[in-house]
């Protein structure tokens, strides 16, 4: 498993490097640039604009030699460059953020298994009954809604009942808080976030749940586990469900990937402080190094969700091998 695991790495590197050069070509190729506002202010004159250029080593006008310079730094001193809009080092920034991120993720991956799971078990064995279709019904929200007019929804459900923070990730008090206090405040903020990030997962996941679980439900293992006189509970949650869960397992990277993107915009909506809504104030603001920074990260996030996902199947079932 080391060498499938060095062997995965390895192959990630040209594929960052791909992203990294063909995301530096996209936002250079976007019209205009960070200094436009200075430009069009009257009161910059353009020596002090020639100036913030040298600087911030916008003075090249060939977007390929900025990046050979920006890689040389990044692979050498692990430097990603400073953030034009902060003026801060965008590793400073990123670090903070990809945190927030990761947990926001990892918290709608734990929801959406929580309950999709032992949902999906429900609807399987109770098939055509009030609860399969209270389950189906479930599913059928989960996946039509559309993230940002539900995230919208529970603002206004927020601001209704004034049970949950809609923006930040951290009360104003935090700093005086104790360390459990400042977990709860934290989980706290991350309730809503978490609920609309990982229904559509939860939903995905049940629906898959089900109709594995009622493909194996009819296998003959199955049927010679029922006849040896096991109890049902038993025949479905150690002998059907084991099998019927792996490939949910598959889709693991998958979802990672519709959690990242879909945090994007739920994150704004929230004011959450995460790597998707750094991005898109990058992106406004013209910050090239931040923008490719981030979008690399992302990119990382993805291909370590993705392994994970193929360690996990293979612990799962030990048919599987890794080489």
């Amino acid at each position: 498993m080391r060498t499938y695991i060095i062997k995965r790495l390895l192959q990630a590197i040209p594929l960052l490097f791909a992203i990294s050069l063909v995301t530096f070509f996209l936002i250079n190729r976007t019209p205009g640039d960070y200094l436009a506002r200075m430009r069009m202010n009257p009161q910059i004159s353009e020596e002090v604009i020639e100036a913030e250029k040298r600087r911030l080593g916008l003075d090249n006008p060939h977007w390929y030699v900025r990046y050979g310079k920006w890689l040389k730094n990044v692979i050498l001193h692990q430097d990603f460059g400073y953030s034009f809009s902060t003026n801060q080092p965008v590793f400073t920034i990123i670090k903070e953020r990809l945190f927030n991120t990761f947990i926001l993720s990892a918290s709608s991956i734990m929801f959406a298994w929580i309950l999709s799971i032992p949902l999906g078990i429900l609807s399987a064995v109770y098939q055509y009954r009030w609860v399969d279709k209270l389950c189906s019904a479930i599913a059928f929200f989960g996946l039509s809604i559309p993230d940002v007019f539900f995230a919208l929804l529970m603002v206004l459900f927020a601001k209704i009942t004034g049970w949950f923070p809609t923006g930040g990730m951290r009360s104003l008090n935090y700093e005086e808080l104790s360390t459990v206090q400042k977990i709860l405040d934290v989980a706290h903020h991350l309730v809503l976030p978490t609920i609309v990030l990982g229904t559509a997962s939860m939903a995905n996941y049940m629906r898959q749940m089900r109709g594995n679980l009622l493909d194996v439900l009819r296998l003959d293992y199955v049927t010679v586990a029922r006849a040896k006189g096991l109890s049902e509970p038993v025949v479905i949650l150690k002998h059907a469900t084991r099998n019927a869960i792996n490939p949910l397992i598959t889709l693991f990277g998958y979802s990672f990937s519709v959690l990242l993107s879909g945090a994007f915009l739920v994150e704004v909506v929230f004011s959450y402080p995460g790597l998707g809504r750094t991005t898109i104030e990058a992106l406004f603001a013209k910050d090239m190094y931040l923008v490719v920074a981030a979008v690399l990260m992302s990119s990382v996030m993805l291909i370590i969700g993705n392994l994970i996902a193929d360690l996990i199947l293979a612990l799962s079932d030990p048919r599987i091998r890794l080489e």
